[in-house]
């Protein structure tokens, strides 16, 4: 069996590529112009039946052997999940890519919260300051001109309701992943997630065709870039590192998308939103030195 410096490494090297695939994800959206949970449902039933569709009749053949309170944890994340992309999606295309992304990237003061208050996880003095240093920071990354708005916006309200949620699949997930493999795991809770929000655009009446030829090659893109590589790798890493740290380093999402933009769309920086850049980077280092 590996030793456990090295299975460290290797979570952390799967937590970074899954940092870097999800930070395609708000460029794709916002280049797809369709409705969010349109948007979501195709990021997860891309997953679920072209990349994940093969692994099917492994996941039926186990399911005798899969433990009842994992395969449990398993569908509550999914539908954690469903809740926090579509908000989300629908955020950006409502308001914009910078309110909604920056109040998501709030989930990680929720998920410290709950794995205090329900995980009984004591969290030293370090993590809270290394958390709002990399909080302040994705601020400035985004914008910090957004809290100097008389009103947030519907977008906005959007992000910050998908943060709960998504702090909620974090803390879901780490318990989750104690029961059950990565593979089982993520293609439960991505096939849970899809069905939710197949079951929303049918809700709220919304057509999942008629949309231009490129718009499908980036719900595609989105599917297999940003969800399945992006959060089998994340899971993987949430199997071996505590959710109070995975989140906080997620928080370097805004700085992917930032950098994916200014080579993909030709989007400039200046020297604030560097500066930003920097202070996310530092503040997650700090909440890793925190768990030393």
């Amino acid at each position: 069996m590996p030793s456990q410096p090295t299975t460290n490494v290797r979570a952390y090297v799967a937590l970074v590529t899954g940092l870097l695939s999800i930070g395609f994800a708000a460029i794709l959206i916002r280049l797809a112009d369709a409705p969010g949970t349109v948007s979501a449902f195709y990021r997860m039933g891309v997953a679920a039946v072209l990349v994940l569709l093969p692994f099917a009749g492994r996941v039926r053949q186990e399911k005798e052997r899969l433990p009842a309170a994992g395969l449990r944890l398993a569908l509550l994340g999914g539908a954690l999940f469903a809740i926090d992309v579509g908000l989300w999606a629908t955020g950006i295309t409502l308001g914009g890519a910078t309110n909604p992304t920056l109040m998501a990237n709030t989930a990680p003061l929720w998920v410290g919260l709950g794995a205090l208050l329900f995980f009984g996880e004591r969290r030293r003095g370090l993590f809270w300051f290394g958390l709002a240093t990399a909080m302040v920071g994705a601020a400035v990354v985004l914008g910090a001109a957004t809290f100097q708005a008389s009103e947030f916006g519907l977008g906005t309200l959007f992000g910050l309701l998908a943060a709960v949620f998504y702090g909620g699949y974090y803390l879901v997930t780490q318990r989750g992943r104690a029961y059950l493999s990565t593979l089982n795991y993520f293609w439960i809770t991505t096939a849970t997630a899809a069905g939710f929000l197949l079951l929303f655009n049918l809700l709220l009446g919304r057509s999942l065709t008629g949309y231009e030829p490129m718009t499908y090659v980036y719900f595609v893109v989105l599917g297999i870039v940003a969800q399945t590589l992006g959060w089998l790798t994340i899971n993987y890493a949430q199997g071996y590192l505590p959710a109070s740290i995975v989140a906080p380093t997620l928080l370097g999402q805004p700085v992917a998308t930032a950098i994916f933009a200014a080579v993909l769309l030709d989007e400039r920086f200046t020297a604030l939103q560097v500066g930003g850049g920097l202070m996310v980077l530092l503040g997650v280092y700090l909440v890793h030195r925190s768990n030393d």
